[in-house]
């Protein structure tokens, strides 16, 4: 068995090699939290091997954020100046890959104002837009892994002394990842990605125009736009170089028409909004657009995330995941989007991936709107999968296909 330095050196030559891709001449944006300073050394090196330019990182300290909301002046916060955000356009307009290290504490911001938060996000959300088009656009390579930081650890293993819940989550996210059991895991990568592709061909040859959720708490029809495109795993940027958006990623996904939504569905698992826990939670949707919502804990988190813009209402992402993915069968809650979105089908509320229907990145955002694709400055994925969801395709015809049954795919791809 490898001894735990060498799988996490693996994991740095995953995140750049698989992840990002990282290629010679390029530069690098890390976003990581300051716990995770080893690995990203790690990465870093990686990253100098593989012939980067340069590597700029950005450090996250979640007392100094927790600081911002409890002092700042709520003004201060809706008005965040342009000159903290340029640095981060500026890159990817340079071509900088981005590859982001993510740990976040789950209940970091619980007894903070969700107002304040709201509104440094919408500030955020309005400043990064540069930012935010190239990454959702596919105009460079970006990536997301996970780093076992001491919060977000003992959330999701509360029993264990700190040092064996990092120890624990750091396997999981290593067996997860497909670090673990693979000699190589970058061909193991390769291996998964193709089947992943196989899924998202097979579903694009149907161009189903919509698709029917039945489960408990669940009732729900989604049209899908003409030409829209399902994707899954690796895919190119506009140069035409591969990437691995997310690391884990078990999903195949497109886009919904932003006015074809209609009927209820509920959370399956917590949904972690900016540090704030939003649970057992359910939406109703009318024309695209949600008109009723109600959650147990986190109500008022919902609200803030809902009324964010006009398109925070509408869903900007379908997703399918089979309920036995490696994530789920951990057993884990990791209140954490990454793998819970990756252990459950799941939907997002909010901005769609232009890439998701065909001639997306050249739409005006006029010719976009016309053809059912929905903007916000939000893309905030929630899951919805369980052991009983029952996913049918419609066709233009009116002919109904199997997708999903008990939660998972109701045909074999070849």
């Amino acid at each position: 068995m490898k001894k735990f330095e060498e799988q996490l050196q693996q994991f740095a030559e995953l995140a750049i090699q698989t992840g990002v891709n990282l290629q010679k001449g390029q530069g690098l944006l890390l976003v990581a939290p300051i716990e995770a300073v080893r690995f990203v050394r790690m990465v870093s090196e990686e990253a100098y091997k593989a012939g980067a330019k340069d590597v700029h990182t950005e450090w996250i300290d979640e007392e100094l954020v927790v600081q911002r909301y409890t002092h700042a002046p709520l003004e201060a916060l809706e008005n965040v100046p342009a000159w903290k955000f340029h640095g981060r356009n500026e890159m990817v307009k340079d071509n900088y890959a981005v590859l982001n290290i993510i740990g976040e504490n789950p209940d970091l911001l619980e007894k903070v104002d969700g107002e304040k938060v709201s509104a440094y996000m919408k500030s955020a959300g309005k400043g990064l837009t540069p930012y935010r088009e190239f990454m959702m656009k596919d105009k460079m390579q970006w990536s997301i892994v996970a780093y076992p930081t001491v919060a977000w650890s003992k959330k999701v293993f509360p029993d264990k002394p700190v040092e064996e819940a990092q120890e624990a989550m750091m396997e999981e996210i290593l067996r997860i990842s497909r670090v673990t059991g693979n000699e190589d895991p970058n061909a193991a990568w390769k291996a998964h990605n193709a089947q992943l592709h196989i899924a998202a061909e097979y579903l694009n040859k149907q161009q189903f125009s919509k698709l029917i959720y039945k489960a408990k708490g669940t009732d729900l029809s989604i049209e899908l736009p003409k030409g829209h495109i399902w994707s899954g795993g690796s895919g190119p940027t506009e140069a035409g170089v591969d990437f691995n958006a997310n690391i884990p990623t078990e999903e195949v996904f497109t886009m919904p028409h932003k006015n074809g939504v209609n009927g209820t569905v509920s959370s399956t698992l917590p949904y972690n909004f900016n540090g704030q826990l939003i649970e057992d939670f359910e939406l109703t949707f009318k024309d695209g657009e949600v008109v009723d919502y109600k959650a147990k804990k986190g109500q008022e988190a919902l609200k803030n995330l809902l009324e964010a813009d006009a398109g925070a209402k509408r869903l900007g992402e379908v997703a399918l995941v089979p309920h036995k993915s490696p994530v789920s069968q951990s057993g884990l809650i990791f209140y954490n989007t990454l793998f819970d979105e990756n252990a459950s089908c799941h939907l997002a509320l909010g901005k769609a991936y232009p890439t998701c229907i065909k001639g997306g990145n050249d739409m005006t955002a006029a010719e976009l709107d016309a053809a059912g694709v929905n903007d916000s400055i939000m893309h905030e994925d929630f899951m919805i999968g369980s052991a009983d969801l029952d996913i049918d395709g419609v066709k233009e015809d009116g002919t109904v296909v199997a997708v999903f049954r008990k939660g998972a795919w109701a045909f074999e791809f070849k």
